[in-house]
């Protein structure tokens, strides 16, 4: 037995939708698969949680780093050629921490009125860095990436490095990766035999 599900077996835990190449580890946990979505050559990591109580969609080439936290109640999308490094999370829902409902899952939602929700969205080619977090309703534009350790508390302009707490811009980024986003489609679509989009 490999460490990652087979595709026969990716096909029975009930997801949205699955592509080509996708490696899940056995060790990750996936709850409400039928709002997961997963498109070609994604891979996800041991001891990954992806919550997709809300939806999460995972676009192409994407890779989940291991002890990743993905709560999707407010919708996670992540675009193609992105990534979340190890021990990082995205909390697209969160409870309100200012005293005026009670918190937690335990709780019945009558009394957890505080519950702070929004879309997260990783624009192609972007990044968070290990231990980093992503707040509710914020958007890491198209190649925009965020160092270790950070919080990312607003959305970031793209094609930028933003590291710290919270996340402070500190340089530009070179868009050169764009160049070779058509030669790797081609290869990688030839390798399991379909044409590029």
């Amino acid at each position: 037995m490999t460490s990652y599900y087979s595709h026969d077996e990716l096909l029975e835990l009930g997801l949205n939708s699955i592509g080509n190449k996708v490696l899940i580890s056995r060790k990750a946990s996936i709850y409400f698969p039928e709002n997961l979505s997963i498109g070609d050559n994604v891979r996800i990591d041991d001891f990954a949680i992806l919550s997709a109580k809300g939806r999460i969609e995972l676009h192409d080439h994407i890779h989940i780093g291991a002890h990743t936290l993905m709560l999707g109640g407010g919708g996670i999308i992540i675009e193609n050629f992105s990534g979340i490094s190890h021990y990082s999370c995205l909390l697209s829902e969160s409870d309100d921490y200012s005293g005026e409902s009670l918190m937690g899952p335990t709780i019945d939602p009558a009394f957890r009125s505080g519950i702070l929700k929004g879309q997260i969205v990783l624009k192609k080619f972007s990044g968070v860095g290990m231990r980093s977090t992503v707040l509710p309703g914020i958007t890491i534009e198209e190649g925009s990436v965020i160092g270790l350790h950070s919080l990312v508390t607003k959305n970031t302009d793209p094609w930028h490095m933003y590291i710290g707490m919270p996340a402070r811009m500190i340089k530009a980024r070179s868009r050169n990766v764009t160049a070779i986003e058509e030669a790797f489609l081609q290869s990688f679509y030839a390798s399991i035999g379909k044409c590029a989009p």
